[in-house]
């Protein structure tokens, strides 16, 4: 057969009107505005008028990421398609992918093989503009910050304790730290700043837990900006912003409707990173998409440690989401890596590395079926260098704690490739489930931390910095810790060390640093060395993008 690259695949695919697409969901053509032949938003009166019953919600995630790929994306959309396939009406709901990994060390994020989303360039760089209004209403907050301060600073800003940053979507760690104001005294106030990834920024998180216009503009005006030099909190809608940030993000707000290569609807928006922010496409996508299908899928960013604990502790918790069925995504590959395997020998059978390999998978597992009381399916991502020996491993061990694995083959062969897993997913969606959250609201920072750390993670304990441990007291002498926790963490390990792989024990997470997202409604707790900037690799992935005299986009993938 053939081999055909991704970026072949989508530009071979004839695609649909965007407007049959939207024919298809039987939306009423006033609640649908077109970008395009292939692109379209959906007015949020659609979600506001609409009284249709909420279809399923399948939740898609992974085991730690490595090197080696788990193809979490690709799964999400193929399942999507194999439903599709089995006679069910369904629905994708993605994240938009940032412009950082696009140029940086990813690439493309619109699944892969015969299971993608499109038009799949246009989704990797500007889309419908999304980010860059995320972009410019959290810049015009910054830059009435300034202003307030130089046109006599009324508030009494302490300028030394000015939390909000500056953001960019683009890797450039040149920005993490930075001093403005320089120049003439019109020029500003000189002072100490910073970039954060657009990604990473509490606009966007706002953005994707807000649930209406109005729900929109009180998040905006609870942001806290910093604090007044009696200690006191200083907020957005102190200084009246959030009206001109939410007018900028009017459009933005709506929903984008796209389209897998098999024609099967996708709704993809907005886009917080896991390891940094709380990793879920927008509450107004989710709960839009349960309107139109009978089957939503979605998926979670990174490992079911980040993107899983934080869409069901924090997005299903704010938005009263209850999800039917989890898909846990993992490739022997994968496996093999987690096992102490090279990625240069990965292609060699190694039933013993795989074995060693599959407590990370395990652990996962255990958490969603026993600390969240999900029903949950192991999707394998099958490769041709997978041996029987090593499939059988991994069926084995899941089938220990009662959950099947399928394999899915949907890169290769789109929605026919994920018709068992499809047909799995049915089941387990019928089936029961007591739903629960890892941690109560009510309980201390310190408790909510203590009971990721050991019950999702494996560890030991927390521990805290001298500085975390003044900023959780100062939090909860303003009464802010009643809040979830959204823990910035690597993404390459259950613990704090990335280089700590499998399912290690025998450790603690430390806590750095505790800060507030007031308007998101959560407490963001830093830990290793995670950056709220990523910076760009020695060879980033910008350097194989190039655009022909005919407008051809080239190098995404």
């Amino acid at each position: 057969m053939e081999y055909k690259t991704d970026e072949r695949i989508a530009k071979e695919t004839k695609l649909r009107p965007i407007s049959e697409i939207a024919d298809s969901l039987c939306i009423d053509s006033e609640y649908v505005e077109n970008y395009g032949k292939y692109k379209a938003k959906i007015n949020v009166g659609f979600l506001r008028n609409s009284e249709r019953k909420n279809g399923k919600l399948i939740l898609v995630t992974a085991i730690t990421p490595t090197p080696a790929g788990e193809g979490k994306t690709t799964t999400t959309i193929g399942l999507a398609d194999g439903l599709k396939r089995i006679g069910k009406r369904s629905i994708v709901a993605l994240r938009e992918p940032s412009l950082g990994p696009v140029f940086g060390i990813k690439g493309g994020a619109a699944g892969g093989g015969y299971a993608q989303v499109a038009p799949m360039d246009e989704i990797n760089l500007h889309f419908t503009g999304d980010f860059h209004a995320i972009g410019a209403a959290n810049n015009l907050l910054a830059a009435m910050i300034d202003n307030h301060v130089y046109q006599g600073n009324a508030l009494d800003i302490d300028v030394k304790n000015i939390t909000f940053k500056r953001c960019l979507d683009m890797n450039d760690r040149q920005l993490r730290n930075i001093v403005n104001g320089l120049g003439k005294r019109t020029d500003g106030v000189a002072r100490e700043d910073g970039f954060d990834i657009t990604v990473a920024s509490e606009v966007m998180a706002v953005f994707c837990l807000a649930e209406d216009m109005a729900d929109l503009k009180n998040r905006l005006a609870k942001i806290i900006i910093g604090y007044n030099k009696s200690g006191v909190p200083v907020t957005a809608g102190d200084l009246k912003a959030e009206g001109a940030m939410a007018a900028l993000l009017r459009d933005a707000f709506k929903p984008n409707l796209v389209q897998t290569l098999e024609g099967t609807p996708a709704i993809i928006h907005g886009g917080p990173f896991a390891n940094i922010a709380h990793g879920c496409n927008s509450v107004v996508a989710t709960k839009t998409a349960l309107k139109l299908a009978d089957y939503c899928v979605t998926e979670a960013g990174f490992g079911a440690d980040l993107g899983a604990e934080k869409f069901l502790d924090i997005k299903c918790r704010k938005a009263g989401l209850k999800p039917d069925a989890v898909v846990i995504v993992a490739t022997v590959r994968a496996l093999k890596m987690h096992g102490g395997v090279d990625k240069k020998d990965l292609g060699s059978e190694n039933v013993e590395a795989t074995l060693k390999g599959i407590p990370n998978l395990l652990r996962h597992l255990k958490n969603i079926k026993e600390v969240y009381k999900l029903p949950a399916v192991v999707a394998l991502n099958r490769f041709v260098t997978d041996t029987e020996g090593e499939i059988n491993a991994v069926v084995t061990q899941c089938a220990k704690l009662g959950v099947k694995v399928v394999l899915s083959e949907v890169w290769e062969k789109g929605g026919e490739g994920g018709v068992l897993l499809a047909e799995e997913v049915v089941r387990l969606c019928e089936e029961k489930n007591d739903f629960s959250y890892c941690y109560d609201e009510s309980e201390s920072i310190e408790e909510k931390l203590r009971k990721i750390a050991v019950n999702i993670y494996g560890a030991d304990g927390v521990e805290f910095t001298s500085e975390a441990k003044a900023q959780i007291k100062k939090l909860t002498d303003l009464k802010l810790d009643r809040l979830p926790v959204c823990v910035a963490k690597t993404q390459y390990s259950f613990s704090d060390d990335k280089s700590k792989l499998g399912a290690p024990t025998g450790f603690k997470i430390t806590v750095r640093n505790v800060k507030v997202s007031s308007g998101a409604g959560f407490i963001v707790a830093l830990t290793g060395d995670i950056m709220t900037m990523p910076g760009l690799p020695k060879t980033p992935a910008a350097e194989n993008i190039d655009v022909d005299e005919n407008g051809n986009i080239t190098g995404l993938f």
